[in-house]
């Protein structure tokens, strides 16, 4: 009985970018007490494999967390499989805005602490106790006021290339690091509208109750996130108070949401909103990287791992053997060698919108 899909990553690529297969990226996520959480990812996993889904979920006591690629022809299969547990059972399924059906490789199902890294002992507080649930309607309404303020719930390199007109955006790397300096910033406002977003809403779930339990007395959160907002404002005919990309933790690094740019090539500086990791692999820093910049540089980033990744294959292995890429991935753009990225950041350039 396999439960894991050990194929080599590059082959598991091509295939899909072979494939003329129709598929459909969906999220979705539920807090619901699970006793044996290792026993259901094996069910999971053969169940979900079957049907031929590919993508990544976290299964924990809390709950399931997934973002998932779906054949076309599948899909009231799918739902029909996800729908028959009763906890399941009518759950919203967010739909991707921006998707060419290339979003995943293969399936990993894998059993967490949490299925979102908060750093927040459960025990402490409620984390039922949250926010008020905005649709977009709501949102744009409430967000207009005066006595609102609209905070982004994601990491600077989800920020960076696309959120709503006059947010908040923390500039930190995790979501576990920014709990606590959202609550530190906002202290003087506790009896204001708190407003907040994340992409398809589940970080807002446990934020919410977080504020809520240090005081903050009006605390509400957009329901289903951007992607479901970009969604109600498209059928709604609403306006559309999002700018730039919506950032996305697959192969396609973000889907657009409105048709402004608002960030930088973080190698010239020119505008641009396209993430990518550094071909080579013994860095895969993620960054923004024009067309002009990615033909330049090899989809690098910088001129000594552009080097590395033309040597044989063999060779970049022996070159790091040892290393640990994540180190570098933890930075999400803040590599050194980034020589506008870092001097952006000295300047301060983060409210700079490019034309």
């Amino acid at each position: 009985m396999q439960l894991w899909n050990r194929v080599d990553k590059r082959i598991l690529e091509q295939h899909l970018l072979a494939s003329s297969e129709k598929r459909t990226t969906i999220s979705f996520y539920k807090y619901h007490r699970i006793e044996h959480p290792e026993e259901w990812r094996n069910e999971l996993y053969l169940s979900l494999d079957k049907l031929g889904v590919l993508g990544r979920i976290y299964v924990a006591k809390e709950g399931i967390n997934a973002q998932i690629s779906v054949p076309d022809d599948q899909q009231q299969a799918f739902i029909d499989y996800l729908y028959a547990y009763p906890f399941l059972n009518g759950i919203r399924l967010n739909y991707a805005v921006d998707d060419d059906g290339k979003s995943f490789t293969k399936l990993k199902i894998l059993v967490r602490t949490k299925i979102v890294a908060d750093g927040l002992n459960d025990e402490t507080f409620d984390s039922s106790d949250c926010g008020v649930h905005l649709n977009a309607d709501e949102f744009n309404a409430l967000t207009e006021k005066e006595d609102t303020i609209l905070v982004d719930m994601r990491n600077h390199y989800e920020s960076e290339i696309g959120h709503f007109e006059n947010a908040i955006t923390p500039d930190v790397d995790t979501f576990r690091e920014q709990l606590p300096l959202v609550v530190d910033m906002l202290q003087e406002n506790k009896d204001k509208n708190v407003v907040m977003y994340c992409t398809g809403g589940i970080r807002c779930e446990k934020a919410s109750a977080w504020l809520k339990h240090n005081g903050f007395k009006n605390v509400f959160q957009l329901n289903g996130g951007i992607i479901e907002y970009a969604r109600q404002v498209e059928a709604k005919v609403l306006k559309n108070k999002f700018k730039g990309k919506n950032f996305v933790f697959d192969r396609r690094l973000g889907e657009k949401i409105s048709h402004e740019v608002i960030a930088q090539c973080h190698q010239c500086g020119k505008p641009a909103d396209t993430h990518t990791n550094c071909k080579n692999e013994g860095c895969h820093l993620l960054f923004i990287q024009c067309e002009a910049c990615t033909a330049k540089y090899n989809g690098c980033c910088c001129e000594e791992c552009m080097k590395i990744s033309l040597l044989p294959e063999e060779e970049q292995r022996a070159l790091r053997k040892g290393i640990n890429p994540g180190r570098k991935v933890f930075k999400k753009g803040r590599g050194e060698q980034l020589v506008f990225k870092k001097s952006s950041n000295e300047m301060n350039v983060s409210e700079i919108k490019a034309e």
